[in-house]
């Protein structure tokens, strides 16, 4: 059994500056999502995405690993993402960057958390 120093690592990132019809359009940000669990190597479980009226995306990627979630406000061009990963395989960081990239964010604030700490379990 592999001793871990931490079960899980926790980036909470607020992207800013995105592009306003990629923040709206659902299908596209579902697929951005599916491409960030990809390049983080991580096992896609469910994908579960809504659409809010006049606009606005929330969405959630269950991975075996975790989670990957957004959030959208595309009236203020921003774009709340989760990214939840168990393990010491999986690469959230990847995601991270293409997710960057894909929403076309002019800057970003991102924190990371570590999780399940193995000293305080």
């Amino acid at each position: 059994m592999i001793k871990l120093k931490q079960l899980g690592k926790h980036l909470l990132i607020e992207y800013y500056g995105c592009d306003s019809k990629i923040l709206k359009n659902t299908s596209l940000i579902e697929k951005y999502m599916i491409e960030a669990t990809k390049v983080a190597q991580a096992t896609i479980v469910e994908s579960v995405f809504h659409t809010f009226n006049p606009w606005g995306v929330s969405g959630v990627i269950v991975i075996k690993e975790s989670h990957l979630a957004i959030h959208t406000w595309p009236e203020y061009k921003y774009a709340a993402v989760d990214l939840f990963t168990c393990g010491i395989t999986i690469k959230p960081w990847n995601a991270f960057k293409l997710l960057e990239e894909k929403l076309k964010a002019e800057r970003y604030d991102l924190t990371e958390i570590s999780r399940g700490i193995a000293d305080r379990i």
